[in-house]
């Protein structure tokens, strides 16, 4: 006999994984500055953000979604994690709400051009995924509770995970 679905599935969502994290490294960015952390969480740390999503939805109960996601996310081999760091880009827009990025700095503000180049990353992430036909979900419960396990370092600022699966019917919907 041939080789067992799970097993094709598996080595195809490895792949695909790979390739949506090329996708984000190489999708452009303000200044062209890179501020980006970019991940496939192994199984120790798979562990470790379930369980920071389980905490975090114990302490906020208005969080249900957490137990949900962490939940889901259990059966889920490919987790792929894009992050920003907490750096300003230098560009004193101001868009931000501080008058410049030093005074950005001074604070716990997240830079407006690093949440842009985060978006732009997922998105040609998740382009990757649509065009091999991998199903996957932009979760920030996955992103919040890898910043909360310490997965990412201390320097990120804001996170997405993105879980993939590839069955007979999305896991990531209707759930």
């Amino acid at each position: 006999m041939g080789r067992e679905y799970k097993d094709i599935a598996d080595a195809v969502l490895k792949d695909v994984a790979e390739f949506m994290c090329a996708a984000a490294r190489t999708a452009p960015k303000a200044k062209g500055v890179d501020n980006l952390v970019i991940t496939i969480l192994d199984e120790a740390d798979k562990q470790k953000v379930i369980q920071a999503m389980e905490k975090l939805a114990a302490k906020d109960k208005s969080r249900p979604g957490m137990v949900r996601d962490a939940k889901n996310i259990k059966k889920i081999n490919h987790i792929i994690v894009i992050a920003a760091e907490k750096s300003p880009l230098g560009l004193n827009c101001g868009f931000c709400g501080y008058p410049t990025c030093e005074e950005l700095s001074k604070t716990n503000g997240i830079c407006s051009y690093s949440t842009l180049n985060l978006g732009i990353a997922l998105g040609s992430a998740v382009s990757v995924a649509s065009k091999f036909h991998v199903d996957n979900r932009m979760m920030y419960s996955i992103g919040k509770a890898a910043m909360e396990s310490g997965v990412l370092g201390k320097t990120v600022s804001m996170a997405i995970g993105i879980p993939l699966s590839a069955t007979g019917k999305n896991p990531f919907f209707d759930r």
